[in-house]
Parts: C-alpha cells; sequence; structure tokens
C-alpha cells in the first residue's frame, strides 16, 4: 500500500497484445472521472493463449490478480490450475476466498446477461480451472501471516461478524460469502451415500460449477500438469510463498523444469522491504522455499541451495538437487521496487464504480467491501497520507498483466546474481545482489574449490543464480484503469 499521486493519473500511447490503447489527442492528463470508450480500446492478436498456473494466498491484491486473470479473453490466457498456499492468511481461509471469488464471478456474468451485457471472463467458458490446497506452513520458519493488513480472513474480515480492530466502525457481511457446502467438494466422498446425500452432493457440484476441486496437493497437481502438456508451454505465476513451488521441485526437478517460466512477485531488490527493512512478505514467509527456487537459476544449483535444514517442519527434509540438471529455470521477479510504483488510487476506484453502467453490479459491490476495508486500514497504518491520494500497490496484479503483454517491448528487466538470505537474525529473507562492481567471468577452475577473495562465488558466472528483475513496465499511471476496465467493465458504456 503507497500513497498515490492524486486523482490525477498520465495515459500513455503503447497499444499492444491486451493492453489499454490511449490515444494522443487524449494524453495529457486526465481527470480520474472522466471515462470516455473512445479514449480506450483493447487490442488483441490472435495466438495461441498462454497457459498459466496461479499459486497464491489469496490476500486482497491476490483476488485483485485473479481477477484480472479470469477477466481476459480465451485466447489470451488458458487458466489450468489455481494453487493454494498459507500466506497473507492461512490456507483454509485462502480457500474460502477462492471459493468466494468464484461465487461472485458467477453472479456478476448472471448480472451482465440479465442487462443485455457482454458476460465476460471468457475463460472460464473455456475451461474450469483445477482449484488444489498446498502448503499450510513455510519449509523451516515459524509461520508468519499477513492478517494484521488483509484481514482475519483476508479480506479485510469481510465474513465475519465481529468487530475487527483495524475497522473505523463495525462493518461485517457474512452474509455475502457463500453457504459453506462447498467443503464437502474438497473431502474425499464416502464409499456409500444415501439418495438423498448424493443428490445434496451432485446440487453442491453444480452450485460451483466454474472450477474444479481437487483431493490432491497442490505441488502433485502442478507436476501432473507439467508432465501432461509439452514442455516450455506452462507458466507459473506465483503471488505467495514459494513453497508449493519448492515441494514440487524437490519432489521431481525435471518436471518441474519443464514449465517455460515462472513469474514471482516477491523481495525487495533496491528498495526497502516490507516486512522488515530489506525483506518482503513473501520471500520472507518462506525464505527456504524462495532461495530453494531461486537456485534453479543457476547452472550449479547445489552451489546457492540454502543450508541443511534441521527443523522438525514435515517439509524440512525436502530432497536436494542433483549436481547437474537438464536446464535452468527461467525466472521472472516482480520486486517491490517495480510493484510498489504501480497504484490504485482510491478516488480513482471510487469513482469508477459509482458510474451509472457499474451500479447493480455484484463484482463492484463485492470488491468495494474489501478494498473499502483495505482503504481504512492503510489510513490507519499511514495516518501522514492525505486521504486524497491514498492508493493500493497492486503488487500482485502486475504479474497478471506482464503475462498479459509480455510481448510489449515496454517491459524491462535486469539480469542479476540474486540469492535470498535464509540464517540472518536480522536479514531474514532479505534479497543479496553483489553491489561491489567487479567483473564477473566464466571461470574455468575447481567448483568445489572457493577461489581466494570471493567468498560465495559472487565473481565466476557458473556459480551464482540469473534471475531477470522488472525495472519498468508499460506504464505505471495506466495499469489501474486497464485492471478497473477488464475486471468491471467499461465505465461508460458496455
Amino acid at each position: 500500500m503507497f500513497a498515490a499521486d492524486g486523482p490525477t493519473v498520465e495515459w500513455v500511447d503503447l497499444p499492444r497484445v491486451g493492453e489499454l490503447r490511449v490515444s494522443r489527442a487524449h494524453t495529457a492528463h486526465l481527470p480520474c472521472t472522466v471515462w470516455s470508450n473512445r479514449d480506450c480500446e483493447l487490442d488483441y492478436e490472435i495466438m495461441a493463449p498462454s497457459k498459466i498456473i496461479i499459486d497464491t494466498d489469496p490476500g486482497v491484491d491476490d483476488i485483485l490478480a485473479m481477477l484480472l486473470a479470469f477477466s481476459a479473453k480465451a485466447e489470451e490466457l488458458d487458466i489450468l490450475m489455481l494453487s493454494l498456499t498459507f500466506g497473507n492468511v492461512e490456507v483454509q481461509n485462502c480457500l474460502r476466498n477462492v471459493v468466494t471469488l468464484f461465487h461472485y464471478i458467477e453472479k456478476e456474468r448472471a448480472w451482465r446477461k440479465e442487462n443485455n451485457r457482454p458476460e465476460g471472463f471468457e475463460t472460464l467458458s473455456a475451461r474450469k480451472p483445477i482449484v488444489a490446497v498446498g502448503a499450510e506452513e513455510p519449509l523451516a520458519e515459524h509461520m508468519m501471516v499477513a492478517d494484521f493488513f488483509h484481514g482475519i480472513d483476508g479480506l479485510g474480515g469481510i465474513h465475519h461478524s465481529v468487530c475487527i480492530p483495524f475497522r473505523l466502525q463495525k462493518i461485517s457481511h457474512p452474509h455475502l460469502s457463500p453457504e459453506e457446502t462447498w467443503k464437502s467438494l474438497f473431502k474425499p466422498t464416502p464409499k456409500s451415500l444415501s439418495k438423498d446425500e448424493a443428490a445434496a452432493l451432485q446440487k453442491v457440484k453444480e452450485k460451483h460449477s466454474l472450477f474444479e476441486p481437487s483431493l490432491k496437493p497442490a505441488h502433485e497437481v502442478m507436476l501432473d500438469l507439467l508432465r501432461e502438456n509439452e514442455p516450455d508451454t506452462i507458466t507459473i505465476v506465483a503471488v505467495g510463498p514459494l513453497t508449493n513451488l519448492a515441494i514440487a521441485a524437490a519432489q521431481d526437478p525435471e518436471t518441474f523444469l519443464k514449465v517455460k517460466e515462472v513469474v514471482v512477485m516477491g523481495g525487495a531488490v533496491e528498495a526497502p522491504g516490507n516486512m522488515t527493512p530489506g525483506a518482503e512478505f513473501n520471500t520472507y514467509a518462506d525464505s527456504v522455499a524462495s532461495a530453494r527456487i531461486f537456485a534453479l537459476t543457476s547452472a550449479n544449483p547445489h552451489l546457492t541451495m540454502p543450508p541443511t535444514l534441521s527443523s522438525d517442519h514435515k517439509n524440512a527434509k525436502l530432497a536436494s538437487y542433483p549436481q547437474k540438471l537438464s536446464k535452468r529455470l527461467k525466472l521472472k521477479l516482480f520486486p517491490l521496487d517495480t510493484t510498489g510504483q504501480h497504484v490504485l488510487p482510491k478516488a480513482m476506484y471510487e469513482d469508477y464504480i459509482n458510474l451509472k453502467p457499474i451500479k447493480g453490479s455484484p463484482l463492484a459491490e463485492w470488491t468495494s467491501l474489501f478494498l473499502t476495508a483495505t482503504f481504512a486500514k492503510d489510513a490507519t497504518l499511514n495516518p501522514q497520507v492525505d486521504p486524497v491520494k491514498q492508493g493500493l500497490a497492486l503488487h500482485d496484479p502486475l504479474t497478471v498483466w506482464y503475462v498479459l503483454s509480455a510481448t510489449n517491448p515496454a517491459w524491462k528487466f535486469k539480469k542479476e546474481d540474486i540469492r535470498v538470505e535464509t540464517s540472518g537474525q536480522w536479514t531474514r529473507g532479505c534479497l543479496v545482489v553483489d553491489r561491489r562492481g567487479r567483473p564477473i567471468t566464466e571461470g574455468d577452475g575447481d567448483l568445489s574449490e572457493e577461489v581466494v577473495g570471493d567468498a560465495g562465488g559472487w565473481r565466476d558466472s557458473r556459480r551464482g543464480n540469473w534471475v531477470a528483475w522488472c525495472t519498468k513496465s508499460p506504464g505505471e499511471g495506466k495499469f489501474a484503469r486497464v485492471l478497473l476496465h477488464r475486471v468491471l467493465g467499461d465505465g461508460e458504456q458496455w
């Protein structure tokens, strides 16, 4: 959550696949209250949709990221799976938030159909994504959640009828949560069911028809999908702690490396952290998992693996990687340095949902509940920020925007040897980069021997991780409007 520059946003003309086009005649500075369909057109190139797995810990901005993904056209994205992990809240709350997300997408589509508007969310018409529950705790560390910010349920407490301490007033909407009969979908079906029980279960399945529940743990489903599809065709978008990915990679590293790329929201390279002075939440929540995934970007992963764990956690004894693997992992990192510059201004959001065509939208109503709670929480954490300039940093949604528009040359990345600290008293989860400015060469010595004056092998390209981190997007000012336009529809006409 960061302060925005006010309710005025600068739009740029960067028409690319699935992005917003803004004409030069309407650039300069448009007040956020002005919405003109003449200024905005969505361009698409016909091509095979990008297959993605979203690994997530919903969370406010996770929900916005998934809404952006599901609102894509069928020719843009093919969403195979939602893989759930602990993170912002514990994993069962994450599952409830995902089920609620589908519940409101279904209500939104029905409302749009009733009002003779395009239903949208074409990806869900093309495929029902698998929903699988994964890690309940980190590989080694004490479990840390971010309910202090996201609320006890991950969405500002909207599922609960109790007064949440951070609220300016008591606001609760448990009646907006779907009936908890959905829990039966994630439990083994009894071998013998009565006729009434079977009918009740079928009714629950029909009610929650937009997704495919899985009884398998998320990391196993992830590996199954990578085996079933051609290599280099699936992108994993990871917007929570990397625990599920680390478990999958340890179980079958060569299958895991069939992934096209892993797009990670996490870390802080040069910017301050948001959990500690140097660490971002996702890397802090499971630094060992992050370190293990980052190590796969090295030509010799065993050289940058974290120290052997002594924890009694059930996943602490993950297998080491072989000294040589068939390829390096391609990892695109979206750290706080970049994600924090992409903000949804509170004033812009409020203006948008109050436009006449948006009135009555179930999705607008639902998002306004948890975003209102989030803005209220931010006001208590940052009382120095002018309320007019308040905004929500779009950390997780930025990764989805990248997947939707990866061919845009305006995306800029910097490739560096980035390692994750796992054992420091004050630096757990920090990203470490060599700032000494020394030349990096491809060494020819024995990798088992440490070079004098180069502890850790930072100057030998064979030893380090090679992570591409995002330094620039197609437009910091334009992304919030792209998000609103895609998720909630055109604010002027349909």
